[in-house]
């Protein structure tokens, strides 16, 4: 392992040895659901509609938010990244005009056992990990995201967005005998620490979603 790296896997390894600050799906409620919001980086107005669906109870709520047109002259670039592009290619749909949603409900009556996790910042990195306990099946597809968690009223949007900054997808093939990755995620400029966290989900070979988490910071 090159000293680089070392440093940035670092701070995570810090926290999951129950350090002052730890932020894991350790204890948090799993969500049955995903709703993910998709929008234009063309279209600020959708970024402040008012009528934005909100998520039901036990459902987590993603926001895209997708290149569009204007490239760097779009309202939104600042917040926009290829990672929208990409899940809405794997989910096999185009860029919308406007926005779109797209819901996933958790299938499976006994979901896998998945852990996420993620460190403190360092140079402008964070360590961020997705971890799942053998499970019969496969293979499996790992999505970890790192999210900025912001209030409604605040950054002129009237609900609670979790903006997706960064994306890692991993594919463990049925035999893998270790289904986890740890990935320092670089921080986009512009977002705060404070309001960072990792989302993951595994889908199985029919593109379902088996298994959900979110973390949360103790401290």
């Amino acid at each position: 392992m090159n000293r680089k790296l070392a440093l940035l896997i670092l701070p995570l390894a810090l926290a999951a040895n129950a350090q002052p600050s730890s932020c894991s799906s350790d204890g948090a409620p799993a969500p049955r659901a995903l709703l993910e919001r998709f929008i234009n980086a063309d279209c600020e107005n959708c970024w402040k509609d008012p009528q934005t669906p909100d998520p039901a109870p036990g459902t987590l709520a993603i926001d895209w938010v997708a290149a569009g047109s204007r490239g760097d002259d779009a309202p939104l670039s600042a917040v926009a990244s290829r990672d929208g592009g990409d899940r809405l290619d794997a989910l096999g749909k185009k860029i919308p005009a406007q926005s779109a949603t797209h819901f996933s409900q958790r299938s499976g009556e006994a979901p896998p056992k998945m852990r996420v996790a993620h460190g403190l910042p360092f140079n402008e990195y964070i360590g961020t990990s997705i971890e799942m306990q053998a499970a019969p099946g496969g293979p499996w597809k790992a999505w970890l995201l790192l999210v900025e968690t912001l209030p409604a009223g605040s950054e002129g949007t009237p609900v609670e967005r979790n903006l997706v900054r960064n994306a890692f997808v991993a594919d463990w093939p049925t035999e893998a005998k270790k289904r986890y990755e740890l990935r320092p995620m670089r921080i986009a400029e512009g977002a705060k620490f404070e309001r960072l966290r990792v989302v993951g989900w595994i889908e199985d070979a029919k593109g379902r979603v088996r298994a959900i988490a979110q973390s949360r910071c103790e401290r």
